[in-house]
């Protein structure tokens, strides 16, 4: 086969460190545009970028050039070195160590897009430990509770 035909749709979830609360307006569309423009320029289109005032969720395509890893990592240290430079409030900006990332199925590009969507108005209801461990569940993910928080 002469081509490498590729299209992962990967969903992405990371918290910021102890789930402090620091992702808030005016910052925090700020912050969704800026990690959308890393996936871009790591040839990740993004479809969505969203979160609450402490998580992140991405939706994007995984480029065939670049792991999965390199990929959150670049996300992570360039947008955290970005918002300590937004406000004195802000220079202890840290994401948590590790990372979610899921599988999407294309048919389910648009319930994912709403759910990132409706982030807000789902923390209304469900903490971000509730909805992780809920990701990690419904993916079949094993994990110890010990070491899924900082």
């Amino acid at each position: 086969m002469g081509q490498s035909l590729v299209k992962n749709y990967i969903h992405i979830v990371f918290s910021t460190k102890y789930r402090q609360p620091l992702i808030h307006p005016p910052y925090e569309n700020e912050l969704h545009h800026y990690l959308g423009g890393i996936c871009k320029k790591l040839d990740c289109q993004p479809i969505i970028v969203g979160g609450y005032t402490d998580h992140i969720h991405i939706l994007c395509m995984l480029s065939k050039k670049i792991a999965l890893m390199k990929l959150v990592e670049e996300l992570k240290s360039h947008a955290s070195k970005w918002m300590k430079t937004k406000d004195e409030s802000l220079k202890n900006f840290y994401w948590q160590n590790g990372y979610g990332a899921f599988s999407v199925n294309p048919s389910q590009i648009d319930v994912v897009v709403q759910y990132i969507k409706n982030q807000h108005e789902h923390h209304r209801k469900k903490t971000f430990q509730d909805e992780y461990r809920a990701f990690l569940k419904k993916y079949k993910v094993e994990f110890d509770e010990r070491y899924v928080w900082e």
